[in-house]
């Protein structure tokens, strides 16, 4: 997992309350694990730079047993720092549909709806921007132009997924936007 979408998925997970470092782990991988896998020697170097920054802190409470545990909170700071990539998320975060997923799952914790309207217009239009997998002479292939099955495949899989999206997006934004 990159080092963008870990930071935000560390704030966006402590924005929704305090937890443990290994819960904290579990959920970041039930989001998207098996996407892009997250390790101790990533997750806990990562946290340790948002301690660093005053994002999150660290405090122990009581286990369940005698074994004390280290729980996690997110700061006012990195509140602050969590909102600010929710309303002006990166490039790679739009245009990635893993990112864009991980910042659909923390958009709930802007309240601004208005905020949250332009960036899934942002989604929708890099969506539709004319691309493909394949290009001939300079131009995007399109699924029904493309000899070889398997890249046609991927071709059709994406357009019913792009267009899916799309409608979705529409719909969204207009309700935001009443």
């Amino acid at each position: 997992m990159a080092s963008g979408d870990l930071t935000l998925s560390i704030l966006g997970f402590l924005g929704q309350g305090p937890m443990h470092g290994y819960e904290l782990k579990a959920r970041i991988l039930a989001l998207s694990g098996h996407l892009r896998p997250v390790s101790d020697g990533a997750l806990y170097p990562a946290i340790a730079r948002l301690e660093k920054a005053a994002l999150v802190e660290r405090h122990e409470e009581e286990g369940a047993g005698a074994a004390r545990r280290q729980v996690l909170t997110l700061t006012e700071a990195g509140r602050t720092e969590l909102l600010r990539r929710l309303r002006e998320p990166a490039e790679l975060d739009i245009s990635d549909q893993t990112r864009f997923f991980g910042l659909l799952t923390f958009l709930s914790q802007l309240s601004d709806r208005g905020a949250q309207a332009r960036t899934l217009r942002r989604r929708l239009g890099f969506l539709e921007t004319p691309a493909s997998f394949f290009y001939r002479n300079g131009e995007p292939q399109r699924a029904e132009d493309v000899p070889d099955p398997f890249h046609r495949g991927m071709l059709l899989v994406a357009r019913a997924t792009g267009d899916a999206e799309k409608r979705w997006l529409r719909e969204v934004v207009a309700e935001l936007e009443s």
